[in-house]
């Protein structure tokens, strides 16, 4: 128990956070609802004023935190001496504003129950001069290989936030389902929501009360008596497993792999493949906060997806853009004046 009360100094790099999610990072052991609670109370002040949890803070601002109950479950992140050397070697871009790692199957982007080995823990060990540790802008399921986007300071990881959120960007997912779908383009529409029951770690499809989904489609390659199909998706809703239950539930072709939304296992055998999930976030196109330039990021496929592609025939090198007739408005040419 933490009995004393204490002051901190707002540094530059959270000029602009909400107090709440300051809070949160600050008071790593203090259960978010006490924190909640300790704003709702009017116990957490800035420079002297009652402050809220959508309060913006500012560089230099002095906030003096109640004595709180710092004690809830053992952190469970435990750091490795190789833990720098492995970002670096996932590595596929880093210009100082933004990381852009290329995040391997089976490895977590955040903590959680029984998860002693995660991205935002390593992270710790790409602190700069500054002090500044790299922040998680987007999540990917721990089975989901493929790019994940972190920012060098809060400012570029805001400005990256807001670029998802906006939906000026272009990230394309690579899959091979299982059977193939009867058409070869579409658009895939549900509203998807948290399932309960046995379905209470997945989502499920409801489009009364769910949250309205939409993933693009476009077969790219197909098996020769289409038990199979590379298929190239877009999501222009950012839900959990969206691309997972929409494959699933709606198009009748789950990923393969997918032991969660039912595929079947039937022809990981037939093909005596590796039974992982075949999803990999594989291509983002965006434009630089920072420079404005516009980036095509790739990441190449993992050596056991390259097997999986190699079995079926298909091209692991495929390098076109299959929804090019659609540009988000942030990635046409500017006008100039």
């Amino acid at each position: 128990m933490n009995h004393e009360i204490t002051h901190l100094k707002v540094e530059e790099d959270d000029d602009g956070q909400r107090m709440d999610r300051w809070l949160k990072k600050k008071l790593p052991k203090t259960p978010y609802a006490l924190i909640q609670k300790m704003l709702r109370t009017g116990q957490v002040r800035v420079n002297g004023k009652r402050a809220k949890a959508e309060t913006r803070l500012e560089t230099g601002q002095d906030v003096r935190l109640p004595p709180a109950e710092q004690k809830t479950e053992k952190l469970t992140f435990r750091s490795q001496k190789g833990d720098k050397k492995f970002l670096d070697s996932i590595t596929i871009f880093d210009d100082g504003q933004l990381l852009i790692l290329n995040k391997p199957y089976g490895l977590a982007v955040q903590g959680g129950p029984n998860i002693t080995r995660h991205i935002d823990g390593m992270l710790a060990e790409l602190i700069n001069l500054k002090g500044v540790q790299p922040r998680l802008v987007h999540r990917l399921d721990r089975d989901t290989s493929g790019i994940l986007v972190c920012g060098r300071s809060l400012a570029a990881t805001r400005d990256m936030g807001d670029i998802f959120v906006n939906r000026d960007i272009k990230k394309i997912y690579w899959a091979i389902v299982s059977p193939a779908p009867q058409k070869n383009k579409g658009e895939i529409n549900g509203a998807l929501i948290k399932g309960t029951g046995k379905r209470k770690e997945a989502m499920v499809v409801d489009n009364k009360n769910g949250k309205i989904s939409k993933t693009m489609y476009h077969v790219i390659e197909r098996s020769p008596d289409n038990d199979a199909a590379f298929v190239a998706f877009w999501p222009r809703t950012g839900r959990m497993h969206q691309i997972r239950i929409h494959t699933a539930d709606i198009l009748g072709c789950p990923i393969l792999g997918d032991e969660k939304y039912d595929c079947s296992g039937k022809i990981i055998e037939k093909y005596d493949l590796n039974g992982r999930l075949h999803l990999h976030a594989a291509r983002l196109m965006f434009r630089h906060p920072k420079s404005r330039e516009i980036m095509d990021i790739r990441a190449p496929l993992a050596e056991d997806l390259i097997d999986t592609w190699k079995k079926f025939g298909f091209d692991a090198n495929y390098d076109k853009d299959p929804f090019s007739d659609i540009i988000p408005n942030d990635l046409k040419p500017v006008r100039a004046e």
